[in-house]
């Protein structure tokens, strides 16, 4: 079969597509692939730079959607079936393999594009702000980075729990797209302290989702009313921000971290509640992935650099012939 392979650990730059062995069952659902998310981590893992470092050369893409190739006994799928996964690794192929636990029903409605972006950024979203947050109807939601893929996801969440959600962005285009996608005011980067204080009438929001970290962070710490809870999914920001806990004393405010894929793991049954309660929102079509851009599984490399450089807006999906 056809793979994007990382070859060395330089970067986007050193992926390559050749002809490799198609993964066997072992157990595993196996899927004939239509699509493939890009995330960041596998830009990461481009570079050696994840948690967890395969040795070159690996196929990447953590995230898929297609149509089942055959399923084990018991597992709920069989031959056919529309489905999105989680592979973990591998997933930029023509077929992958995963757990039945982490394979779920993509309706019909939902296209292989969409249902290939929907995983990582909308399970992640889910805990963030169900589980971890505790969002309540009715709360005050910011999120940064609001048009890239896990800030989009978490505006879409957000919305489907009844909050009124605030999105931070860099440019009108990508406030443009958080708009589409449901937010209620989009703030710009300069001055969203004050801009989040002013639509609150001082009282500030009750939740801040950052994936960007970096110098906004003291800032999102400002924009919190009391109680409030600061969300800490990653740093695409590239700085790891510090914390002087006496802001959270003052205020009683919370940091909360976010690490979705370190608590699926120690969580079984995890993936499969979260999407069930994810599942009636696509079914309704409340929740839809934003696909900005798709490339050919031949132009992986160019993918991964869109999202490595910044220039993503909404999800990066690969697309399988």
């Amino acid at each position: 079969m056809q793979a994007a392979l990382v070859t060395r650990l330089d970067g986007p730059v050193a992926v390559e597509v050749a002809d490799v062995d198609a993964p066997e069952a072992g157990g595993r659902v196996l899927i004939d692939v239509a699509a493939a998310g890009v995330t960041y981590p596998d830009v990461l893992l481009t570079r050696g730079e994840y948690q967890m470092k395969p040795t070159p050369p690996f196929v990447p893409g953590s995230e898929v959607a297609g149509t089942v190739r055959s399923a084990p006994e018991g597992s709920g799928f069989a031959a056919g079936d529309r489905v999105a996964a989680l592979c973990g690794i591998g997933g930029f192929a023509e077929v992958a393999a995963a757990g039945a636990d982490s394979v779920f029903p993509l309706p019909d409605d939902v296209s292989f594009a969409e249902g290939a972006a929907l995983p990582v950024n909308h399970l992640t979203a889910e805990l963030a702000l169900g589980r971890r947050g505790r969002v309540q109807a009715g709360e005050t939601v910011l999120v940064h980075g609001a048009a890239g893929g896990v800030g989009a996801a978490a505006v879409q969440v957000a919305k489907v729990l009844g909050a009124r959600v605030l999105a931070v962005t860099s440019t009108e285009e990508k406030a443009a797209l958080a708009r589409r996608l449901g937010a209620d005011e989009t703030l710009p980067v300069d001055g969203f302290k004050d801009a989040a204080r002013e639509l609150t009438d001082g009282r500030g929001v009750d939740v801040v989702v950052d994936p960007v970290g970096g110098d906004r962070f003291t800032d999102s710490l400002r924009s919190l009313a009391r109680e409030g809870r600061l969300l800490v999914l990653g740093f695409v920001g590239g700085e790891i921000p510090t914390v002087k806990v006496n802001r959270l004393l003052l205020a009683n405010t919370s940091v909360v971290g976010v690490a979705w894929g370190e608590l699926v793991m120690a969580t079984p049954g995890l993936l499969q509640e979260q999407w069930a309660r994810l599942l009636p929102h696509l079914e309704a079509g409340a929740l839809r992935p934003a696909v900005g851009a798709t490339h050919p599984l031949a132009d992986a490399g160019a993918a991964l650099a869109r999202l490595d450089e910044r220039r993503a807006l909404g999800n990066v999906v690969l697309t399988v012939p």
